[in-house]
């Protein structure tokens, strides 16, 4: 960059720094025929000429930007990713924006979009659009980023957290509350011991092998809310209730003494790289087996089973009692995503 090794609020302008910056920042990096055209919107094609597509966005405001295990702009690709993922969709296509405050480091900004590029390849999707502001110095936190994306779902996919039925059974990907444990550790600096590393990741290619192995009902990844309030969302979208096991809801030894040390209950703490399936009970050895064989499902576990009655979601405790779980009141943990 020729002008300052900082972001400066012409970097925003629209000018020539504006120009500097999007070329050799954003397009060295995301660059693919459909970026590479410059123009306002990308153009593209969707194979399928009677699509079913999925849209959708998000943003992230994470802080720190940089925590173990991952960084703002890894986890801006994985969860619009995921977002698709979950409704079965293969993504496709995504858009980045960014809102930069004036005065960050060119270098910590080609740390993140370096990120994005990585993860981007890691899921199989193109960056094809994206916007750049730059705003003053105090007008946002250091680093804003907005995703969106689209994907086509595939024929014959129908999965919504509305088709949950009695009888289904409830399958946890892997251990909760990674991210949460490991972003707080950092944000607070409380330098706990043991190994807090996010989990975020991309799940589409965990979906694609499970939707090849059955039929699923319902799929959602527990981001802010974590477990308990995602299946609480669930219970209420498909009328029904759910119950699940503590002593079979995997969480590592170094997460559970996290939130044991902080007051914190791994079921609300957020996860980026983890996601539940509900799967008629026939389906789900299947769908096991074929999670068991991709690394971000080595660990997944049937956790439960979908009930009739009133929505709610009930938890048997190691004591054989069996109570109910609510909604994530407020905030838990602040800015993890």
């Amino acid at each position: 960059m020729s002008v300052s090794n900082r972001i400066l609020l012409a970097h925003g302008s629209g000018g020539r720094l504006s120009h500097e910056l999007i070329e050799k920042v954003f397009k060295s990096r995301f660059s693919n025929p459909m970026l590479n055209q410059g123009d306002d919107a990308a153009e593209f094609q969707i194979p399928n000429p009677k699509p079913r597509m999925a849209f959708t966005t998000d943003s992230y405001v994470v802080k720190p930007l940089f925590f173990p295990g991952g960084d703002i702009g890894r986890l801006a690709v994985c969860g619009t990713v995921n977002d698709l993922a979950m409704k079965g969709a293969r993504p496709l296509y995504l858009s980045a924006g960014f809102i930069i405050e004036e005065g960050l480091s060119l270098e910590t900004l080609e740390k993140v979009v370096d990120s994005m590029a990585f993860a981007a390849r890691e899921a199989g999707v193109a960056i094809v659009t994206g916007d750049t502001k730059v705003v003053d110095k105090g007008a946002c936190d250091v680093l804003f980023i907005n995703t969106a994306g689209v994907g086509e779902i595939p024929e014959g996919v129908n999965v919504s957290g509305s088709l949950a039925a009695p009888g289904d059974v409830v399958i946890i990907s892997g251990s909760i509350g990674d991210h949460g444990a490991a972003v707080i550790n950092a944000r607070n600096n409380f330098g706990l011991s043991g190994d807090l590393f996010s989990d975020v990741a991309p799940l589409n290619g965990l979906v694609s092998a499970m939707l090849k192995a059955g039929i699923i009902h319902v799929l959602r990844d527990p981001t802010r809310g974590g477990l308990a309030t995602t299946l609480n969302e669930i219970s209420r979208q498909s009328k029904v209730a759910i119950a699940i096991e503590e002593e079979k809801i995997p969480v590592k030894p170094e997460v559970k003494g996290a939130c044991e040390m902080l007051g914190l209950d791994p079921l609300y703490v957020a996860n980026e790289g983890k996601l539940i399936a509900i799967v008629p009970s026939g389906e789900a050895e299947g769908i096991l087996k074929a999670m068991r064989q991709d690394p971000l499902g080595r660990e997944a576990a049937i956790i439960g089973q979908v009930e009739t009655g009133k929505p709610q979601v009930l938890l048997k405790t190691f004591l054989g009692s069996r109570r109910p779980l609510m909604m994530l009141e407020g905030e838990a943990l602040p800015r993890i995503c």
